[in-house]
């Protein structure tokens, strides 16, 4: 009985596999769930969707948030904000030792304002592997160094729609989590550039400035016909990085990242972001007309649109009545079997999502998969007051996320790496990418490592503010029996 409730499960991951899209397979998971419920508990039809409602609903204010990201993101993209990112960093002194640092803070301070690890890396790679070539730095690092970049915003940031995802779906408001866990991130961002930078000096590459003021005109046409087929939202970018844009146009950036880590609502600080980057692009002559700035929040709206919303109904949906089964208990009793205490119970969570990312090869479909079943395992198994249980769920959803957006480029058989490797190919022929590239991708290996790592051991408590509750504060519920 265990394994028929939990087939819906295998159905969604098996139609990912087969490559089926991430919404046709949610969408007849969640009737097959339909199905068995009305089957298992004996109800009738509209109890059932009455139970899937009930789930979705959940998704809301999710959708809402998912909205004005992207639209936020098509501003910045399109009024000079993303653009003043590069020029600022291309305007320093590039040598080839400093390339591969250069390109990973930059895709850092980038994937940050757009929430977006692809779109990162497709913005970031032309000019930085391109400027590699010039200054005599080393392609394969430099190109590892642009995915770890991109992959940081993509699991912490207001806009990532992953982010977005795992934390409406586990109940935690943005802000809280970004605040728990930018003390986390900046030290895997301060290890990972040190990697970068050693890596660089181990391997003599060399001290001298080059000027980088014309790295884009370098840029074959072959590249930006490939950035033309596959994100032609880039052109616009490149365009005006190009061109030139006035430095105050990166000001959009930090008002949404003060106002976010002053724990002012998430779609207050995504509407600021998106108004203040329209008047300065206004000012800065980017934007012309109302009628593009119009296009921009359509465009923006558009992307969002009804693929990500119905995707997220169907998920939400899906794991409402999965949870209404008991479909996850039988996952529930073996992770407590296994575990001693509750961060053994977390870090089981955190190894179930990063198999789930193996199996079904896709971030999204992970965590919108993964992210029901382990609220589901923490709810059903552990025990604390309200606030530490809160803490649990935020650590729940950037396991989620980061198990996902983290070790993408990791799995060799994943969409992501073969995104990233296709990608690089494409735009710079001269280098043969392949995996002994992306062993070089020091942030997503530490990142990784150290929440499984620190979860398991309890060593998160030494990161400022990210260490989960101790016990007895929060127990297992089989070991409370126990004692009792």
């Amino acid at each position: 009985m265990s394994f028929i409730k939990f087939s819906p499960v295998f159905l969604i991951a098996g139609m990912v596999i087969a490559g089926y899209d991430i919404l046709i397979a949610a969408g007849l998971a969640m009737f097959y769930a339909v199905l068995l419920c009305k089957l298992i508990m004996k109800k009738s039809f509209t109890g059932v969707m009455e139970i899937a409602t009930e789930g979705a609903k959940e998704s809301v204010f999710v959708l809402f948030i998912l909205l004005t990201a992207y639209a936020m993101v098509e501003v910045f993209m399109n009024s000079g904000v993303a653009a003043a990112v590069i020029r600022l960093f291309i305007g320093f002194g590039v040598t080839g030792r400093t390339v591969a640092l250069m390109s990973f803070l930059l895709g850092c301070l980038l994937s940050l304002a757009t929430g977006t690890s692809w779109g990162t890396y497709a913005a970031v790679l032309p000019p930085m592997l391109w400027l590699t070539d010039i200054v005599g730095g080393n392609v394969g690092l430099t190109f590892a160094a642009c995915i770890g970049g991109a992959s940081f915003g993509d699991n912490f940031g207001l806009m990532s729609d992953t982010t977005i995802l795992s934390s409406g779906i586990m109940g935690v408001k943005l802000s809280d989590r970004l605040r728990i866990q930018a003390p986390y991130a900046i030290i895997c961002i301060i290890l990972a550039s040190i990697c970068f930078y050693l890596t660089s000096v181990s391997m003599g590459l060399g001290t001298e400035v080059k000027d980088a003021s014309n790295v884009l005109a370098n840029i074959p046409s072959s590249s930006i016909e490939v950035l033309h087929e596959e994100r032609p939202a880039v052109l616009t970018l490149l365009a005006q990085v190009e061109s030139g844009v006035p430095v105050y146009m990166i000001l959009p950036i930090f008002i949404v990242i003060i106002m976010a880590f002053n724990r002012i609502d998430v779609i207050i600080c995504l509407l600021s972001g998106a108004l203040s980057g329209i008047v300065l692009g206004v000012f800065a002559g980017t934007l012309t007309s109302l009628e593009q700035i119009f296009n921009l929040l359509y465009k923006g709206f558009s992307d969002a649109g009804s693929w990500t919303i119905v995707t997220i109904i169907f998920v939400c949906g899906f794991g409402g009545i999965m949870s209404r089964m008991g479909a996850f208990e039988f996952l529930s009793v073996f992770f407590v079997k296994i575990s001693k205490k509750v961060r053994h119970l977390l870090f089981c969570n955190g190894v179930f999502c990063l198999l789930l990312n193996m199996t079904l090869c896709e971030e999204t479909a992970q965590v919108a998969t993964a992210t029901p079943i382990i609220k589901q395992v923490l709810e059903d198994n552990v025990e604390g007051n309200e606030e530490d249980l809160y803490k649990l769920k935020i650590r729940n959803a950037i396991f989620s996320d980061a198990m996902g957006v983290m070790t993408a480029s990791l799995i060799p058989w994943h969409t992501g790496y073969a995104y990233y490797i296709m990608m690089a190919t494409a735009l710079y022929p001269l280098h043969e990418f392949g995996f002994a590239d992306v062993l070089l991708n020091f942030y997503c290996w530490i990142s990784t490592i150290i929440i499984l790592a620190g979860t398991f051991t309890g060593l998160d408590r030494f990161i400022p503010n990210f260490g989960i509750p101790k016990e007895p504060a929060v127990c297992l519920k089989k070991k409370q029996k126990k004692t009792v």
